[in-house]
């Protein structure tokens, strides 16, 4: 993505990425912020900021549209009090049209002989005369209103310059124009955080309770590689001994509990960490550390195999318990696997999984004792772990595959429902997805990136 002061590409930005907005999309989406400056180095660094709140709402032009609005409707206001005004005493001058003449009249009679004026025509003269003096405020209203007409000319007149200058600036598109536009920035945009590639978590976005639905315990998922038109969501409620899986066509059957399909699985699963990953289910097989992988497409087991070691039947669960002692996960760099061994005293092990033939590549020792994690999830290589189920969680600890080095962090996310038995990281769409107590919720994340030129 090239940008109009610095072509080519970036050396660092700092991107929260979007999420969801083919499935969420609302009138509240959109840019807030995108900045870009020259580092000392000579380094470009750009900063694009899309939140799930007000966008066009906060826009300048919009502004200006609003404003605009506000200024045209102060005139038709305007326009309706002057013109019942005017209405009123136009009616007002009419009904004293016939005395003025007479008085005009009379007045000429009286300047021509003044002999003939007696005291009696003096007296109703003066009469006459007092009848007409509540002409002179109307009188005086007409001026007032014909410089406040002059005023609306004037109005009208900046108006039609600031319109002017609008549509010169926004190039005259009408809405459907507009909007084709911004969909075309927002897939370039789109494709440039595909570019970017992997990042550092620094934060995670509200939660998006999808659907309410299930026990308090189950697991939910898209697939983590298919192409993007393939929306189907899978369903598997409870957390020991099931064997039914719901196949949902989109989020949107999902959300309304309509069009799915069931498969009943050949073997009984354990726990709630499992992962849909190019179009086959990988879990744990119940009372094992049998890790298998079953194909929807062709409803049948490809390969199982036994995690070495892999301790199960709640030896090393999360602290939630539930079976939780084998957890499958993906991310950028393809099938992971989470548990632990009685040679790892409970610490935390993570390995890398060929996706194929479930053997078991490399693996790392994390040091993190199992049964004190609440849950964990993988993002660019990166194994994030919460320090609880419960409310007040927040992700607390990140042990790094490339370096071998784990850190303490201190990242809050809301956990809103209070028991989290599912928490995994879909790197397709860039989003969490959580059972939480019987609520299938999505969190957005917020990636650090750093590129190199």
């Amino acid at each position: 993505w090239e940008f109009p002061d610095h072509p080519g590409f970036f050396g660092n930005s700092e991107i929260p990425i979007p999420i969801f907005q083919t499935l969420f999309q609302s009138p509240d989406e959109g840019w807030q912020v995108f900045t870009s400056a020259q580092a000392p180095d000579g380094k470009c660094l750009c900063t694009a900021v899309i939140p799930v709140q007000g966008s066009c709402s906060r826009d300048l032009r919009s502004l200006q549209l609003r404003q605009l609005l506000e200024k045209v409707q102060n005139i038709s206001q305007s326009m309706e009090v002057l013109d019942l005004r005017t209405f009123r005493d136009l009616q007002y001058v009419r009904n004293t049209e016939a005395l003025m003449r007479g008085l005009d009249s009379r007045l000429r009679v009286a300047s021509e002989g003044h002999k003939a004026l007696n005291a009696r025509s003096f007296q109703d003269l003066k009469e006459k005369m007092r009848e007409l003096l509540p002409l002179l405020p109307v009188l005086e209203q007409y001026k007032a209103d014909s410089r406040l007409i002059v005023h609306l000319k004037d109005e009208v007149r900046n108006l039609s310059g600031i319109l002017l200058a609008i549509q010169e600036e926004m190039g005259a598109y009408d809405y459907e124009e507009l909007q084709q536009r911004v969909l075309l920035l927002e897939a370039r945009l789109h494709a440039c955080l595909q570019k970017l590639g992997c990042g550092k978590l620094t934060g995670v976005s509200n939660p998006i309770t999808i659907r309410a639905s299930g026990s308090r315990f189950g697991s939910w998922m898209t697939d983590t590689m298919t192409p993007s038109t393939d929306s189907r969501v899978w369903y598997m409620d409870g957390y020991y001994k099931g064997r039914r899986v719901l196949e949902f066509r989109s989020l949107t059957d999902f959300v309304s509990g309509q069009n799915f399909v069931q498969h009943l699985l050949p073997h009984p699963w354990a726990g709630t960490g499992h992962v849909v990953f190019n179009g086959s289910l990988y879990y744990n097989k119940f009372q094992s550390n049998v890790a298998v992988r079953y194909h929807f497409r062709s409803r049948s087991v490809l390969v199982q195999r036994s995690l070495s070691g892999a301790g199960y039947n709640n030896t090393f669960p999360y602290s939630w318990g539930g079976f939780s002692d084998i957890d499958f996960m993906v991310d950028e760099n393809g099938l992971w696997a989470v548990y632990t061994t009685n040679q790892n005293a409970g610490n935390i092990v993570v390995s890398r999984v060929d996706p194929h033939t479930l053997e078991v590549l490399r693996s790392w020792d994390t040091g993190y004792p199992k049964r004190s994690a609440g849950e964990s999830f993988m993002i660019c290589g990166i194994l994030y772990v919460t320090n609880s189920h419960l409310a007040g969680a927040k992700i607390y600890f990140a042990y790094h595959t490339n370096t071998s080095s784990y850190e303490y962090t201190d990242i809050p996310f809301h956990n809103q429902y209070s028991h989290i038995s599912m928490l995994d990281y879909n790197p397709r769409e860039r989003v969490l997805y959580t059972w939480n107590n019987g609520h299938q919720v999505i969190y957005n994340v917020t990636l650090f990136h750093v590129i190199n030129t």
